[in-house]
């Protein structure tokens, strides 16, 4: 992701959101030239110049100071999501050149984090990086998400959200509000990029994803991000039907790029039941699957 371009057409779909009403303008006489607020009037509403606004729209972020920031946040009536990505894009861009570089490829996930995972036999629950990969989870997480690991083996790639959704049509089945999942997709995969716009993998996923779906392509071009923390989401599985689970997003700063995810449904509700359910079938599979691994190790013997 080119961090001026991003820049530039953020702010840009930003301003062209709003009207003059909404911003406590007077409403406008005859036909505006441009769709939202004019460069100009976002200007006057941050206190600033109008050449130095147009400059920051052009992309050039690096000599922006916090306060400007906040003034054009404050302008353009962005959310926290939306305040904390313009301030990324400013500090990408005051990154010296010396300083991109590609990160290495990422460890392991710590035994102890997999441990804790594999505790959690009621929760489905999986630790997702930036690029929204699992990167692991637990027998029932696995289990919920059997789609999404089937298409990954499939073809041969991790196992991954935004790819599944995208890119295999299950993903429409799979997930009743797919409309509303990939705007969630899009809005995070945005959010990150604008994190550390020369993250590779990050950067790999998004071209991929824009050269095979016109769909991502033009979610993409909307230039919106988001922080879903918490909420709630349905899933249609296979074998136990649809749930609809409240989910849960936990930071760990021992481990920035990873993030936990849980799900989980209220006591008494049919969702639970059902989980319940999945939960009892996730554990057969498990331990047939221990079975077969012991069979064939005895047959190596």
């Amino acid at each position: 992701m080119d961090q001026r371009d991003e820049a530039r057409e953020f702010l840009a779909s930003r301003r062209a959101r709003l009207s003059p009403t909404d911003v406590g303008l007077p409403p406008s006489i005859g036909r505006r030239r441009v769709p939202g607020l004019r460069r100009d009037e976002v200007a006057a509403l941050a206190g600033l110049s109008s050449e130095y606004y147009a400059h920051l729209e052009r992309g050039n972020l690096a000599g922006a100071s916090d306060a400007v920031l906040d003034a054009v946040a404050r302008a353009l009536r962005l959310d926290d999501a939306e305040q904390l990505h313009l301030r990324n894009l400013a500090h990408a861009a005051k990154t010296p050149t010396r300083r991109r570089r590609a990160p290495a490829a990422p460890p392991p996930v710590h035994p102890s984090l997999q441990r804790i995972l594999d505790a959690l036999t009621t929760v489905p629950a999986y630790l997702r990086d930036s690029r929204i990969d699992m990167v692991a989870a637990n027998a029932l997480a696995r289990e919920l998400h059997a789609p999404v690991f089937a298409f990954a083996r499939a073809t041969g790639t991790a196992p991954n959200t935004a790819r599944f959704a995208f890119l295999d049509p299950a993903g429409q089945h799979f997930y009743p509000d797919w409309e509303q999942v990939t705007r969630d997709v899009v809005a995070a995969l945005h959010a990150a990029a604008g994190h550390n716009p020369y993250n590779k993998p990050l950067t790999d996923l998004i071209g991929e994803l824009s050269t095979r779906s016109d769909t991502f392509r033009a979610l993409w071009a909307n230039h919106n991000v988001g922080l879903h923390r918490t909420g709630t989401k349905r899933m249609r599985h296979p074998d136990v039907g649809l749930l609809e689970l409240d989910y849960d997003v936990l930071e760990l700063p021992g481990e920035p790029d990873l993030t936990l995810i849980a799900y989980t449904a209220a006591a008494g509700t049919p969702t639970a039941d059902t989980l319940a359910l999945l939960a009892s079938l996730a554990a057969t599979r498990t331990a047939e699957q221990a079975a077969r691994r012991t069979d064939q190790q005895q047959e190596q013997a």
